[in-house]
């Protein structure tokens, strides 16, 4: 083996300096390359209340860690030698387009994670060509969503309060601006027990205590734009003062039936997709009464603890009742092979929810741009190496569900 003493020009190939990023957000983003980044720098940026807020789940938290977990236990069987040099990633869902399989769902409270709040999920998925999902405790009004995403599709997620003429003026709101599908959710007939918000003292609008003072303190951006941008506030509705679970408890109403749904369904011009179904009967009940779709789901483990995990409920729902209603799934998505395993799975379309915070809390709308782009690769990439050049190619035979826990 001969050597050589190096010459200068020899290091000058191997030291190639990248160009600095002087903006901080900017640099922190472009080093995140999955959902699980962006979380942490959203746990580095925002204070403890407003992230445990969006983090946490009810009581001891096992179904959202079984909704992860459940995607987690998947095996992709892929097919080769296909020609994938270009995949479509685009599908019809309630009777209209998006660029991707998934959308974003409906967050409570947004504002609190980062002073963009709505608008910039909504402006983001606009420049995405994906549904943006606007709830009812939302922080932005119908109108301020419209005004940000003119020309996309926006969808209106309905909690039914105690006061029923509020509910319907507030989705009769959402019609006149232009929303095109309803999400009527029905698994909150109370609020579920978010222990982190109770630790945390959690209060709406937020309490400043000597504690979350001190917590925000080393938080110098949300700090100053807390400060300085307009008070925090739902839009629909003004005036509340109390904790998180005195304001579910205080909206939600316990005497909901399919009676209520069908007169819902009734006042809505648009598509209604009912959100929270979580058992195979509900779904061929809500398929019989001829709603648009069911959203299996568990809100984010939210609600009821050890509740069923949507994505082990999805392949009996789709066979009961796909032909003829569209079936989606959230809970626990958190990257783009899990949308891919939904799909493959029967699922029409998915809603993204912490994901999308979490890219929100990281860099505000530039952050939500950023996860909506690192789900948007790996959904083309995962969709490459399974051999599947569009989502109608995914199939069943593509994954086997892995179940660590005994279903009867």
């Amino acid at each position: 083996m001969e050597r050589h003493l190096p010459k200068p020009s020899d290091f000058a190939e191997l030291l190639r300096f990248r160009r600095p990023t002087l903006d901080a957000t900017a640099r922190r983003l472009a080093n995140a390359h999955t959902i699980a980044d962006l979380r942490a720098i959203a746990k580095r940026t925002t204070p403890k209340a407003p992230f445990d807020y969006t983090d946490g789940a009810a009581e001891g938290e096992l179904s959202l860690a079984r909704a992860r977990q459940a995607f987690l236990d998947i095996e992709f069987h892929p097919a080769i030698l296909r020609d994938v040099s270009d995949v479509d990633t685009s599908c019809t869902v309630a009777g209209g387009p998006s660029a991707l399989p998934f959308g974003i769902a409906p967050t409570g409270f947004t504002r609190m994670m980062h002073a963009a709040g709505e608008r910039a999920g909504a402006a983001a998925a606009g420049a995405a060509g994906i549904p943006f999902s606007l709830s009812t405790v939302g922080t932005a009004s119908p109108e301020e969503v419209a005004s940000v995403n003119p020309h996309g599709r926006n969808w209106f997620q309905l909690y039914m309060w105690k006061d029923r003429e509020r509910s319907m003026a507030v989705m009769n709101r959402a019609a006149e601006a232009g929303f095109d599908t309803l999400l009527l959710t029905v698994d909150v007939p109370v609020g579920g027990a978010r222990l982190r918000d109770r630790y945390n003292g959690l209060t709406i609008p937020p309490t400043l205590t000597g504690r979350t003072v001190l917590n925000a303190i080393p938080k110098v951006r949300w700090w100053f734009d807390f400060l300085t941008t307009e008070p925090l506030q739902f839009a629909t509705f003004k005036g509340f003062d109390g904790t998180v679970a005195d304001l579910l408890d205080t909206m939600f109403d316990p005497t909901v039936t399919y009676d209520d749904m069908i007169w819902i369904k009734e006042q809505w011009p648009g598509k209604v997709v009912v959100k929270g179904v979580q058992t195979l009967d509900d779904a061929r009940r809500c398929a019989s009464l001829g709603v648009d779709g069911v959203l299996l789901s568990n809100h984010g483990g939210r609600q009821l603890d050890r509740a069923p995990v949507p994505f082990h409920l999805l392949p009996s729902v789709v066979r009961e009742i796909g032909d003829d209603t569209e079936v989606w799934v959230d809970t626990g998505i958190m990257s783009g092979a899990d949308v891919v395993a939904a799909i493959a799975l029967g699922a029409r379309f998915t809603l993204v929810g912490r994901a999308y915070l979490y890219g929100l809390m990281a860099g505000g709308r530039a952050g939500v741009d950023r996860a909506i782009e690192i789900l948007a690769d790996e959904i083309r990439r995962t969709m490459k190496l399974l051999g599947a050049r569009s989502l109608d190619e995914l199939e069943p035979g593509h994954v086997t569900q892995l179940h660590r826990y005994r279903v009867v």
